[in-house]
């Protein structure tokens, strides 16, 4: 720096001698005489140009060394004036200075060599040093703090170790009360419904149903009126109601009693059960309000007799253990058949795609909705991936009848074929991610749902035509039904009959689980269609091979918690996903086993097949590793992991469930 300034002062000076020695030259070419004045003139000039400039470096020096001593002195003063509490920590953790406000933040005046990872977790120098600006919140005796850090040099800083981490700690205890308290104040809104309101009352006289009611309001009251909030009956199986969000824990930490105690009101053969869905943490009252709707209509498409709690970017599920209600009205079933058949007959082709890896109840879903398209005179195709054991004899029969051809086509075809007047429809699965194609989901305009399964977190957005109903045994069941309301003369051929049937079959284990008096009433529509049970029988087959590795899966179960089943289709073996269910079964067929589940390899991912007898809640339990289906039979997957990690999960979930359906003072038999 000083050479640079005594540079610029002196380059004039030079300049002015070199010109007097210029002249001086030319004047001693004509008389020699006359340039020794001028030489010695510029001798003189060089001297005292030479004394000038030493004299003004040394005072320059002198400027700059006083002006950087000031600043040190005043980032020294700053330091140690600091009006925040101010730790320096070593890149060890070790504290190795601090000023005395310090003190009051930790309640303690010895913090020299103490480790700053043992006072506020969290803050270890070697972990935070790719961080340009260190900021933390951290909880230190009761008080709250925002913790500010930033990396220094130090005097003799060489290497990346010459550092320390400077601390700066802000009393935010006040803002956190207060965010605290604005959140505990912001409204909830919640739906109470009756959700079997209609078989309640057709259960119980006339002169009861007053009673009834009367007792159903008082519990509901009786409830929530701790809250003090606001509670309103809006339709004859309908509450509103509005409450502060401090009391939402309150509920949860009783487990929402109230479904409970609305069983012990029995007045006629069928217990009353509610649904309840809360909004939370919207912008305003109203988001809140579409939260609520949004979570009743989850709960119930999942059954009912549960808590759904919607958060602006998530959901949580409480309770849901009782069975599902069959409804005895088909009068849902009438509606959205014939609505079904405008949107097929406003098309101008029909998709109809299943789940990946999908067995005979898609299939045969999906062949009983490409008769009713047919049968509307518009084309339709059934999108199918690669080749899967479950349904290998069934599309090796379609394929041997003519009258099938081009019926399977592949994603990339499909997605060629879409337009903005293709129909989607969508069966036996509701989840975007377990379609067999979900770019083809992604181009259609307009779709339909057609499932069974109890509603998850994923559902397909904006369908045109939603029809789920968890108390169905198969989506099989569910098209037999809109079949026969959509078009009375519908003609099946055998081979959609029998796969229709199949479907029923499979999902009730041969009508010994989940079955009703639908679900027979569909297999009597599909048997007057000319249903072989023999035929059935061989679609249902399984090889020599097969079998003995179900067997072996089964020998190599072990037992948790005392009646749940738990066992792994080993890796080498084919067609893993069939044995995994098959295996399932069998387990389930064992004495005092309740539940099993078995894992398995598909691709990439270890796919858990779950069963029940009704008692434990598989889907409960494999929501959790973000599966669903129902509470005796459902399902889920598991990337990046290995099979015996994919195990430890799986027990954990399970004695989680356990554990925790045991502290509501129950045992799963």
């Amino acid at each position: 720096m000083n050479k640079k300034i005594s540079s610029i002062l002196s380059q004039k000076a030079i300049f002015y001698l070199l010109t007097i020695l210029v002249l001086d030259l030319i004047i001693a070419i004509y008389d020699w005489r006359v340039a020794i004045p001028g030489l010695v003139l510029l001798l003189c000039l060089a001297v005292y140009n030479i004394v000038s400039n030493f004299k003004r470096k040394k005072e320059l020096t002198k400027y700059i060394e006083t002006l950087t001593l000031n600043v040190e002195s005043a980032s020294k003063d700053t330091v140690l004036n600091f009006p925040l509490p101010l730790i320096v920590v070593e890149l060890d953790g070790t504290i190795v200075w601090y000023n005395s406000l310090s003190k009051g933040v930790f309640g303690d005046s010895k913090l020299f060599e103490k480790n700053i990872d043992s006072l506020v977790k969290g803050l270890n120098p070697n972990e935070l040093v790719s961080e340009k600006i260190i900021s933390r919140t951290a909880q230190i005796n009761f008080r709250h703090y925002r913790v500010i850090g930033n990396f220094m040099k130090t005097a003799a800083a060489v290497e990346k170790t010459d550092y320390v981490l400077l601390l700066y700690f802000i009393d935010i205890s006040e803002q956190v009360k207060l965010k605290e308290k604005y959140d505990n104040e912001k409204m909830v809104a919640g739906l109470v419904v009756i959700d079997n309101y209609e078989e309640l009352m057709q259960s119980v006289e006339d002169t009861m149903r007053p009673q009834v009611l009367a007792e159903i309001d008082k519990k509901i009251t009786g409830w929530m009126g701790f809250t003090e909030g606001i509670i309103k009956k809006f339709e004859r199986d309908r509450y509103l109601f509005l409450f502060e969000f401090r009391y939402l824990n309150d509920f949860k930490k009783a487990k929402f009693e109230i479904l409970d105690e609305v069983k012990n009101i029995k007045y006629g053969m069928i217990p009353v059960t509610l649904s309840i869905g809360f909004g939370i943490n919207g912008n305003d009252l109203e988001e809140n309000l579409k939260y609520a709707e949004a979570s009743i209509d989850l709960a119930l498409a999942r059954g009912g007799d549960q808590v759904v709690v919607k958060d602006r970017e998530s959901l949580s599920f409480f309770g849901g253990r009782t069975k599902e209600i069959e409804k005895r009205t088909k009068v849902k079933a009438r509606v959205i058949a014939y609505a079904l058949r405008e949107l097929i007959d406003q098309a101008e082709r029909v998709m109809i795609m299943g789940h990946e890896n999908g067995d005979m109840d898609s299939m045969g879903a999906s062949l009983g909705i490409y008769r009713l398209v047919k049968s509307r005179g518009k084309e339709a195709n059934i999108v199918l991936g690669k080749p899967n054991p479950n349904i290998s004899r069934l599309i090796d029969k379609l394929r041997e009848n003519r009258e099938y051809d081009g019926l399977f086509i592949k994603e990339g075809d499909a997605v060629d074929y879409m337009s903005e007047k293709t129909l989607l429809i969508v069966v036996d699965t509701h989840r975007p991610s377990f379609t067999e194609s979900p770019r083809l989901l992604e181009n259609a305009s307009q779709v339909v749902v057609l499932d069974h399964h109890r509603r998850g977190a994923e559902f397909i957005e904006d369908p045109v035509l939603i029809y789920q109903e968890a108390y169905a045994s198969s989506t099989s069941e569910l098209v037999a039904e809109i079949m026969q309301y959509a078009d009375e003369n519908l003609k099946l051929t055998p081979e959609e009959a029998e796969a229709l049937y199949a479907g029923i079959v499979l999902d009730t284990n041969n009508f010994t689980f989940k079955t009703g008096v639908r679900t027979f009433e569909a297999a009597s529509y599909l048997r007057k269609k000319g249903v072989d049970t023999g035929a059935i029988k061989y679609l249902m087959q399984n090889d020599l091979k097969t079998y003995s590795a179900v067997s072996d899966v089964v020998r190599s179960a072990h037992i948790i918690e005392g009646n749940i089943a738990v066992a792994a289709v080993p890796e080498d073996e084919k067609n893993q996903n069939l044995i995994a269910a098959k295996a399932a079964d069998e387990l389930l067929m064992l004495s005092d086993i309740s539940a099993s589940f078995v894992l398995c390899r598909q691709d990439s991912d270890i796919a858990i097949s779950g069963r029940s007898l009704g008692e434990f809640n598989v889907q409960a339990v494999l929501e959790q590793l973000g599966g669903g289906g129902h509470m005796t039979v459902a399902g889920a997957q598991l990337s990046g992991v290995a099979m015996e990690e994919a195990v430890k999960q799986l027990e954990y979930v399970i004695i989680k469930y356990v554990k925790q359906y045991e502290s509501d003072g129950k045992k799963i038999n």
